[in-house]
């Protein structure tokens, strides 16, 4: 038990939901529980009902929580936004509604935040994390790209259970993803502008009813905001790595050239060496035009 008592928290937590009829009592029940065991009782639970065609809002209200209701399936990053806008209080829980976080773990989440960290993130782990042959090779492929980028090992990239400030994520809204990759923005976000981030290992389980992620439409998507959020926030790093490829372009190019006596090889050999130059110029004028509106 974290010992939470003499801190007098007071924390919102938003749960987005889409058709988790199945799911959504326990789950408020079980934040309401954990978090009155661990001495908070100023708690508000916000739903955000997305759309939901089942009775997922009115079983999260029957239960206790505030629901907010989109009429229709806006995505998982848009919800939370509404849900973080509409919050009390400034400390904000984000979880899932389909069983897979440990809530009763929240406690020792927020115990960290008290520490001083900008964000506390849920680091999973378990057998229904690695469950997936194909989603494991993605997860370690965004995390690789995303590590080299930023310069630094990330525990969990894109885990749903995390700890934050209200206050201090609002100005990030703008740079965050309304839909799946929410979360993944947001990391790199925070990293990128050197913010204190903990990590808490955590037992990810088995979820309530069928998943609503799409995994390679997804997984591209993840791919475009990484790609974005990397020109928003160290354009050079992109382009150095543009034009480490361009370079190994060319020297295939030319061995190729060599062996196999085709000068359409030899030309573009030549022509990617010629690119490279003027690719890392593109890289330090976007660096330059960063630093600009850096200043404004």
């Amino acid at each position: 038990m974290c010992d939470l008592k003499a801190l007098d928290l007071s924390v919102s937590v938003v749960i987005p939901a889409l058709n988790e009829q199945f799911a959504i009592t326990e789950t408020v029940k079980t934040i309401m529980l954990a978090l009155s065991d661990a001495g908070i009782f100023d708690i508000e639970i916000i739903v955000v009902d997305d759309g939901s065609v089942d009775e997922t809002g009115e079983l999260a209200r029957q239960a206790g929580a505030v629901v907010i209701t989109n009429p229709h399936n806006i995505g998982y990053g848009f919800a939370l936004k509404t849900g973080i806008l509409a919050a009390r209080f400034d400390t904000i829980v984000i979880t899932d509604a389909d069983g897979t976080y440990p809530i009763e773990r929240i406690p020792r989440l927020l115990s960290e935040y008290q520490k001083g960290f900008n964000l506390v993130v849920g680091a999973r782990a378990g057998r229904h994390y690695r469950e997936s042959l194909l989603k494991m090779p993605l997860r370690i492929l965004l995390r690789w790209l995303v590590e080299f980028v930023v310069g630094q090992r990330i525990t969990d990239i894109n885990s749903g259970l995390r700890v934050f400030s209200r206050q201090a994520i609002i100005p990030y809204f703008d740079q965050l993803c309304d839909t799946f990759s929410f979360t993944t923005s947001m990391t790199l976000a925070y990293v990128m502008t050197k913010k204190f981030i903990y990590y808490v290992p955590i037992d990810y389980r088995k979820r309530v009813g069928q998943t609503k992620v799409r995994l390679f439409k997804d997984s591209l998507r993840t791919l475009q905001y990484i790609i974005q959020a990397i020109i928003y926030y160290n354009p050079l790093k992109m382009f150095v790595v543009l034009c480490l490829l361009v370079m190994l372009l060319a020297l295939l190019s030319l061995i190729l050239a060599i062996f196999t006596e085709t000068s359409g090889l030899l030309f573009l050999g030549f022509g990617c060496i010629l690119a490279t130059p003027i690719l890392f110029s593109m890289g330090l004028l976007a660096d330059l035009l960063r630093q600009i509106m850096l200043k404004q």
